[in-house]
């Protein structure tokens, strides 16, 4: 009878303990307007699952009630979410008066690494040919995703501690504004920059202002991030 009670109650944890994981779902909006955001990097701060928003701004995230939802994306502010239970969410994001990218580099800073943070998703992510589910699968397909996106940030925080304002400011007589809208037109390419010396990237920087310098003033101003990044409902 002990035996039973002991069988009981450790069925009645599992089962508790599978009910309060669950699947929020939910989309991400603009603020302000009906546009939904692709892309946007979706974490769980207390269990480590992540997702990415897909092409209608939608997700599902794997989580329970008390854990704290962080939302990421380039161009906006972060945002942060606080479950309270599992209803479907609108989350809406504010673009950032500041278009490029913010980087702090530190000596204390830890470098992020995603296949430290996230190594299930390295793990999710592989293909084999005798399995047609690692193909084919939701979140094998998500995983793949996830890993693409950590390339992508990867690369691009690379462009961003080599192509700062200190430097790029340094070389063209630009400031504030005009230089924010310079630097977002000729940002250059992960590629160009790990094939090309730092006098090549100079030599780009002069190139590039005496083409600004031809453009038309309309044609300075930045496209509006939400023109090019997010789609309408």
């Amino acid at each position: 009878m002990k035996k039973l009670y002991l069988l009981a109650a450790l069925l009645f944890v599992i089962a508790t303990s599978v009910n309060a994981q669950g699947l929020l779902k939910g989309t991400v909006y603009e603020n302000g307007s009906n546009i939904r955001l692709q892309d946007v990097f979706i974490r769980d701060k207390n269990n480590k699952q992540a997702t990415l928003t897909d092409k209608q701004g939608n997700f599902e995230l794997r989580t329970e009630v008390g854990h704290l939802i962080i939302f990421d994306s380039p161009g906006y502010v972060s945002d942060t979410l606080y479950v309270v239970d599992m209803t479907q969410k609108k989350i809406m994001m504010t673009v950032k008066t500041i278009a490029l990218r913010e980087v702090s580099v530190t000596g204390t800073r830890e470098v992020f690494d995603p296949h430290k943070e996230y190594p299930d998703v390295y793990t999710k992510s592989k293909v084999y040919v005798l399995s047609p589910s690692s193909w084919f699968s939701k979140e094998g397909k998500d995983a793949r995703r996830l890993k693409r996106y950590f390339k992508r940030e990867a690369e691009d925080r690379h462009i961003d501690a080599v192509f700062t304002r200190a430097y790029v400011g340094s070389i063209v007589p630009l400031k504030g504004a005009e230089l924010e809208n310079f630097m977002t037109l000729y940002r250059p390419t992960y590629a160009f920059l790990m094939n090309n010396e730092g006098a090549s990237l100079a030599v780009y920087i002069n190139d590039s202002y005496k083409k600004y310098k031809a453009l038309p003033p309309e044609k300075r101003q930045i496209q509006k991030l939400s023109d090019s990044t997010a789609v309408k409902q």
